[in-house]
């Protein structure tokens, strides 16, 4: 939820107006937008680059996922593993639009241990694909506007380890 629904939810909540504080907070959020709009739109543009970078440093550390017997051997495995490598990127995207963590919580973490357990893909190696998708991601980026993105893998590195 954004800072902007938060407050407008917690002042309603209490029956009040917000108080400067909070006002403050939009503001501040207010001022990133632009910074936060131009981010999502650069990792939008490059999805497919970002995922085939990500992918091969992946693969080039765990050669073992794509030998005989590994959870992304074969061409449809390989090509689930991509596919979910474009869903967490666009779910990073979400959280910096936001300015929150919470909508990669609600839409993408909710159940992803039950579900990654279920399928027999081992969290470790989920998480170190996320790490090489966010070097890979971070790369395209300023200095400044990486130093923003990052806490959002992040997060989603943390859900999984």
């Amino acid at each position: 939820m954004s800072v902007v629904s938060q407050v407008i939810l917690n002042a309603d909540d209490e029956l009040r107006y917000p108080t400067i504080g909070e006002l403050s907070s939009i503001k501040d959020f207010l001022a990133t937008g632009e910074q936060r709009l131009q981010i999502a739109q650069t990792l939008s543009e490059n999805e497919k680059k970002i995922v085939d970078k990500a992918s091969k440093e992946l693969w080039r550390r765990r050669p073992d996922f794509i030998a005989p017997g590994g959870n992304a051997f074969g061409q449809k495995q390989r090509a689930l593993c991509l596919r979910d490598y474009g869903w967490y990127l666009r779910l990073v995207t979400y959280g910096i639009i936001a300015g929150d963590k919470a909508p990669i919580e609600s839409i993408g973490l909710v159940g992803v241990r039950e579900m990654y357990n279920a399928l027999n893909v081992p969290m470790p190696g989920m998480a170190e694909a996320i790490r090489c998708l966010k070097e890979a991601s971070l790369g395209l980026l300023s200095n400044e506007d990486a130093l923003e993105a990052a806490p959002y893998f992040d997060f989603i590195i943390q859900a999984m380890s």
